[in-house]
């Protein structure tokens, strides 16, 4: 990837929290080796944050060789998708360069790593924030229940009448890449603070928080095809406990 930096190489530095991913994880690496390759990219950079997983997901990460940069932090019990987000997101970006870019993927391999390459095109263009989202023409969503996907349709009409962003429809997929650039600010600013949410509101309020900075960054989004038919294992969301706390988050900000 050719970074603004001309002649310098920037990396893609890749964060995957997971909990319980034994199952998927080794898939969705496996298609971001591809991705990559069949893009003429250098491989990204793969954090891996695992919460306490008591599956062997730790163990399936080590038995993956197709990436040669796996970086592998674990939580000795599990803390929840806000700080396991916080602790990759820190990571890389302690360790970026100008130039680099960070994205975040949910680990189940519901995600396919396929449309990086569209959303590193994004950050050459210039925005500092693109989204994979489900509600732009062409999105679809594959497997999911009823239930589901009628909170998560709610949901962003819920941000975008109450927080409207430029650009943004999904608030809480976490599909999605940052200029590494954005990410050190966020955490010079806002410290530990930036990411202080422990559930899957955690998505909402980094962009609510990113937001907030100034210069305000330049956020954009691109359709992608959600496939929670591919995850093995039990969701982990807690649907009461996240519609509530999601909803706080869009009353109060917080």
């Amino acid at each position: 990837m050719n970074g603004k930096h001309a002649g310098a190489r920037t990396d893609t530095w890749l964060v995957l929290p997971a909990f319980n991913e034994a199952e998927n994880i080794g898939n969705l690496l496996s298609r971001a080796a591809l991705a990559f390759r069949d893009a003429g990219l250098p491989p990204p950079i793969v954090v891996v944050v695992d919460d306490g997983s008591s599956d062997g997901t730790v163990a399936a990460v080590q038995a993956f060789d197709e990436l040669s940069d796996i970086r592998i932090f674990s939580h000795a019990v599990n803390q929840g998708l806000g700080p396991t987000l916080r602790d990759g997101l820190r990571e890389a970006a302690a360790a970026a360069r100008p130039g680099d870019v960070i994205v975040t993927m949910d680990a189940d391999d519901t995600h396919h790593p396929g449309l990086i390459p569209a959303m590193l095109q994004k950050i050459r263009e210039g925005f500092d924030v693109v989204i994979a989202s489900r509600y732009r023409p062409d999105s679809r969503i594959v497997g999911l229940n009823f239930s589901r996907r009628w909170m998560s349709i709610g949901a962003a009409w819920i941000f975008r009448i109450l927080h409207p962003i430029k650009g943004v429809r999904d608030y809480t997929c976490g599909f999605r890449a940052y200029r590494a650039e954005m990410i050190q600010t966020a955490f010079a600013h806002y410290g530990e603070g930036f990411v202080d949410k422990q559930g899957f509101q955690c998505m909402v309020d980094v962009l609510l928080k990113l937001r907030r900075l100034q210069p305000r960054p330049l956020m954009v989004e691109v359709p992608f095809v959600l496939r929670y038919d591919r995850k093995g294992g039990a969701s982990k969301m807690k649907i009461v406990k996240t519609i509530i706390q999601t909803l706080r988050v869009a009353i109060y900000g917080q």
